[in-house]
């Protein structure tokens, strides 16, 4: 198998899983910026703008999270 399949796979695994929401909720922290600037600066497009960022944020973490919920306990990588 080579690095390029096994980098593949990874990201299929639970470890890669867990990997991306860390790496997704890591985001979390400029949205919490964002949306304290725009409240401080009154500027409701920006607070539009960082209220959707953290609504795509929730839903892709959710997405990661079912999929780790379908994965069950067969995951091979972990074997």
């Amino acid at each position: 198998m080579s690095k390029l399949q096994k980098a593949k796979g990874f990201k299929k695994s639970k470890p890669g899983t867990y990997l991306s929401i860390g790496t997704s909720l890591f985001g979390a922290v400029s949205i919490v910026k964002q949306a304290k600037k725009a409240r401080f600066e009154n500027d409701k497009l920006m607070l539009a703008d960082a209220v959707v960022s953290a609504a795509a944020l929730v839903t892709g973490v959710a997405l990661l999270i079912r999929e780790l919920r379908r994965m069950g306990d067969d995951d091979v990588l972990l074997g």
